[in-house]
């Protein structure tokens, strides 16, 4: 069943390892279920595709999510929810994408540095810690955390199915999604399911 629907813009920004990728996932098939026209920009999939021209220095960094921006913001304003999954480190950078896209929703996906090094199933920290990769951040090059993101996923305190209910729930909240659950006589919502 495809619907009318609104488009935007739910950027997912967290440290390597943080649980980014899995959780966009889990929202994308939250939505697509209830029959939502959804996209998933992945950051490591963008950089294959899309910004192989591109390094790790701060300026190769910001062209990268702009260009990630870019196209996050066509598909916005053609009405997908797109759901963009990017370590983008830097403050400046997403507030500047968030500016130009309008509909955005930014997820902070927040685990801690050592949590996030006990999940590197592709040993980036071990390298870079060892100095075989240069510039990554967290190690030595900063992650800026947002300071008023819309939702925060705590995902070495919450499953990832919290995580996601969390995100579902502000986009039910701002009107980008309509509520599925129980509502009382008064209009008030008293619970809630979600297809997974």
């Amino acid at each position: 069943m495809e619907r009318q629907q609104r488009g935007v813009t739910v950027w997912f920004t967290g440290l390597s390892g943080a649980g980014k990728t899995t959780i966009s996932k889990a929202v994308a098939q939250a939505l697509q279920a209830r029959g939502y026209k959804v996209e998933i920009l992945d950051g490591d999939i963008v950089r294959e595709n899309l910004t192989k021209d591109l390094g790790f220095s701060k300026q190769d960094r910001d062209e990268n999510i702009r260009r990630i921006g870019f196209v996050s913001q066509l598909l916005t304003r053609n009405g997908v929810i797109v759901i963009t999954s990017a370590i983008s480190p830097y403050r400046e950078i997403r507030e500047e994408v968030r500016s130009r896209i309008g509909d955005f929703v930014e997820v902070y996906v927040n685990a801690p540095l050592e949590t996030c090094e006990q999940r590197d199933v592709k040993g980036l920290y071990k390298k870079a810690r060892a100095g075989e990769i240069k510039q990554f951040t967290g190690i030595d090059d900063p992650y800026e955390p947002p300071l008023n993101p819309e939702v925060e996923c705590s995902t070495n305190a919450e499953s990832i199915a919290q995580s996601m209910e969390k995100v579902i729930f502000k986009l039910e909240e701002m009107g980008y999604v309509k509520p599925l659950g129980i509502f009382s006589n008064n209009g008030k919502l008293v619970a809630n399911s979600y297809v997974i």
